[in-house]
């Protein structure tokens, strides 16, 4: 127990131990954050090894709640990946700020349903006010609504269950009570490079992939507006990105949204991270256009660095929306506030809207931009320095992602082993146009330039490793 815990008056409602298990939590939780700065981020192999520890037979009987608590920091924390560390760079993946993460205990103290306003008024409130603030930071139409998921993929389901709500009842089809049996052919339009997370939503939405018309993409993965269908009969989805995962190009969005008004067709944004740009005054213009779409999809775990899980689905007319996931029990209440339950899939969820209005109401306007430009010069300085240490950059490094090649596939491959070895930092490694290459992505607040320049030098250090064959 740790001695800063000792002879703390107790609470009422919980036993001295109880308290103190939580206190040290708390202790051990901040404790680890503090590790970011000197650890390496990926776990060493004894340390994964240990996890079997926590396993076995199912225990006849239990331990102490502390001997629990000991065990998962002693065995787990070393074996974790560290994620919340300013040299972590792969999957783009947030770091949670230090304030979100004090929410999500909090709200995990709390212990809410956002399911209904009834059951927790504090986090139907806050999810309100949380996405009434992220229409508004992201120039979005204010009389857009929404819901907070588990991140993109089901962000893009939720919106395209409404996309295919209207598209359907546009044709005279009642998808939620028709099903989709003999239901009027729906076509969707996605680019080639469409991210696998909108496709896995497509299908599980019941539209069959080979249905799908795959629009050719340029040099940067970004759809080309000219090799659009000239015509379509029948109810239309068109699926654009901003922010592609390997280059971070945004689809031309713009030309997009007029050839879906053209074609009265469903225009939807699967920007998990690339929207959050539009934050940004510098940035913004890549993503004009981006609020003439009828919906788009978001991760709030990435740029906005809240802890996971965390997506935001919106959509242009919310009546669509809640039509499209409509649910009916006697024992809900009628009321005429928002209910979260008639814009999820879910009924049962967690709090997610207090992370997000904490990083909001923490950040603000000036800090969402500050904290997406900081990134944006982060990749950039990764780019010119690799590539006058002798790399080659893929991309036009417009947003936060950078495509590194050195030489051969197979050296390229062998260098990304030896980063990830190294521990210095943590860069993941794709298929760019055929070639191997390495993956950087810049989306943690936590990135300072020092960290950029030191996991700079540990990669230098691996190139000079692994000459070419």
């Amino acid at each position: 127990m740790s001695a800063a815990l000792q002879g703390l008056p107790l609470a009422t409602g919980l036993s001295s131990s109880e308290r103190l298990l939580l206190l040290e939590a708390a202790v051990r939780g901040t404790r680890y954050r503090e590790s970011m700065s000197h650890r390496r981020i990926a776990p060493l192999a004894r340390d994964i090894e240990r996890l079997r520890e926590l396993g076995g037979s199912m225990p006849e009987e239990g331990v102490s709640p502390a001997r629990v608590l000991d065990d998962l920091d002693a065995i787990g924390s070393p074996a974790t990946v560290g994620v919340t560390s300013g040299r972590y760079f792969g999957f783009v993946t947030g770091g949670s700020l230090p304030v979100t993460v004090a929410a999500n205990w909090l709200a995990s103290a709390w212990d809410q349903n956002a399911v209904l306003a009834a059951a927790s008024p504090t986090a139907a409130e806050l999810e309100r006010i949380a996405l009434e603030w992220v229409l508004e930071l992201l120039e979005l139409p204010r009389t857009a609504g929404g819901a907070l998921v588990t991140g993109a993929t089901m962000a893009n389901f939720t919106a395209l269950a409404a996309a295919r709500h209207a598209m359907l009842a546009n044709v005279g089809w009642d998808v939620e009570r028709q099903g989709l049996q003999g239901a009027p052919l729906l076509n969707v339009v996605v680019g080639e490079e469409a991210h696998c997370s909108l496709m896995r939503a497509l299908s599980l939405l019941g539209i069959g992939l080979e249905r799908c018309i795959r629009v050719p993409v340029d040099g940067e993965g970004r759809m080309r507006a000219d090799a659009l269908p000239a015509s379509l009969e029948g109810p239309t989805i068109l699926c654009a990105q901003a922010g592609n995962v390997n280059t971070g190009a945004v689809d031309p969005l713009q030309p997009l949204a007029q050839w879906a008004r053209a074609h009265r067709a469903w225009m939807h944004i699967d920007g998990a991270f690339g929207l959050w740009a539009a934050a940004a005054p510098h940035r913004k213009q890549l993503l004009a256009g981006h609020a003439l779409a009828d919906s788009w999809a978001i991760d709030a775990h990435k740029w906005l660095n809240v802890p996971y899980d965390c997506g935001i689905a919106l959509v242009r007319q919310p009546r669509t929306l809640s039509a499209a996931l409509a649910l009916q029990a006697d024992y809900l209440p009628a009321t005429k506030v928002r209910e979260p339950v008639q814009f999820t899939p879910e009924l049962s969820r967690r709090a997610r809207g207090v992370e997000v209005w904490a990083a909001l109401r923490a950040l603000g306007r000036r800090g969402v931009a500050e904290l997406v430009e900081r990134c944006c010069m982060h990749a950039d300085q990764f780019a010119r320095h690799l590539a006058a240490a002798g790399a080659r950059v893929l991309n036009q490094v417009s947003l936060n992602q950078v495509l590194i090649c050195f030489g051969s596939d197979e050296r390229t491959r062998r260098i990304i082993e030896a980063v990830q070895r190294d521990g210095t930092c943590w860069c993941g490694g794709t298929v760019w146009q055929g070639r191997a290459a390495m993956r950087i992505s810049v989306s943690s607040w936590a990135t300072t330039e020092a960290d950029v320049e030191v996991s700079i030098a540990a990669i230098r250090r691996c190139m000079r490793e692994v000459p070419e064959l």
